[in-house]
């Protein structure tokens, strides 16, 4: 029987639909706590004790997976293909090898890390409530200016013009999919939930040109045809509250430590021992957002620490790369 899995998602959150993609992709079955855009979100803090603020976050029984990036490595590895699962990492056609390590780069650090940080300047920010804006300023460490968000609007445009000819040559040769393989990738969910983001904000409508980018709007069309489908197969995630979810998660079983292991090369690199209290936060948004806990398995792809929230003990992951992990500091009186 396999563990649980629930995702703590909010509906506007754009990372959030893309792991309620993958979820969709692999058809697992999940269960959903739709938390607040902005702090304060006791769900996690409070009963989970896990200060990392951004969302979506994702267990699977009492692990807690954390950032997008691992969240989808997560699910495919305890989902397999060969546990009945779909899979977000399919063979190339013509009996090409899937190219797992490539789309996992190119998932994060052009989709996520280079094309992403051009689309937030085409919110509404002029009619965004000062909670909010207050609230995301918190998050990037920096005070959001609306006026420069307002003005940088036209940079963002040509810049995602630029990817989406970038797309567009890549989907040249008549291929479906962005790696051709046999069905869509982490990487087309990866590119699509972006562009299907923007698609309803007013700025953005002049991007999509079918005369300048036919076959990136074509492309656009089939993943949103392609993942109709397979929602139109499945059964819709279960909404429980923070409270539901918290006592599943704790009372779930955990992976053993050993599946993740312990590299005591790269912990000696890094200045921490198995065992230690350490933190980690990325190193961008929400760096001033550490999770305390203790260390208990660290490879070169993840990190995991137990942390205790006011419900229990849990072990919460993070990816190694774009995060920081060190010895915590101890608490002033």
């Amino acid at each position: 029987m396999s563990s649980p899995v629930i995702i703590y998602r909010y509906d506007t959150s754009p990372f959030s639909v893309k792991i309620d993609h993958v979820l969709l992709l692999k058809n697992i079955p999940h269960q959903k706590v739709n938390v607040s855009p902005a702090l304060p979100r006791p769900e996690i803090t409070d009963l989970l004790g896990i200060s990392y603020r951004r969302i979506p976050i994702l267990a699977i029984g009492n692990d807690v997976y954390c950032d997008t990036s691992l969240i989808a490595s997560a699910l495919e590895r305890r989902f397999p293909a060969s546990a009945g699962y779909s899979t977000i990492f399919p063979p190339g056609k013509h009996g090409r090898n899937a190219d797992i390590g490539l789309v996992k780069v190119f998932s994060k650090y052009y989709a996520d890390n280079v094309l992403f940080p051009s689309a937030p300047s085409l919110l509404p920010w002029e009619k965004l409530p000062a909670p909010f804006i207050k609230d995301r300023s918190l998050l990037s460490g920096a005070p959001i200016d609306v006026q420069k968000m307002v003005a940088s609007r036209d940079k963002s445009l040509t810049t995602l013009s630029s990817h989406l000819s970038l797309l567009e040559e890549q989907l040249s040769d008549g291929r479906e999919w962005l790696f051709d393989t046999d069905i869509p990738s982490l990487a087309d969910i990866s590119v699509h939930f972006i562009f299907d983001w923007i698609k309803g904000f007013r700025p953005a409508k002049p991007l999509f040109d079918a005369q300048k980018f036919p076959n990136s709007l074509r492309w656009l069309a089939a993943v949103s045809t392609f993942l109709d489908k397979k929602r139109a197969t499945q059964s819709a995630a279960q909404p429980i509250d923070g409270d539901q979810a918290a006592a599943t998660i704790i009372t779930s079983a955990f992976e053993p430590y050993d599946v993740v292991g312990f590299d005591v090369t790269e912990a000696r690199r890094l200045g921490v021992k198995v065992g230690e209290m350490v933190q980690v936060a990325p190193d961008d948004t929400g760096r001033n957002y550490p999770t305390t806990g203790k260390l208990v398995s660290l490879n070169k792809e993840e990190a995991v620490i137990e942390v205790q929230g006011s419900k229990g003990l849990l072990r919460c992951h993070f990816p190694r790369l774009g995060y920081t992990l060190r010895v915590a500091r101890p608490q002033k009186l």
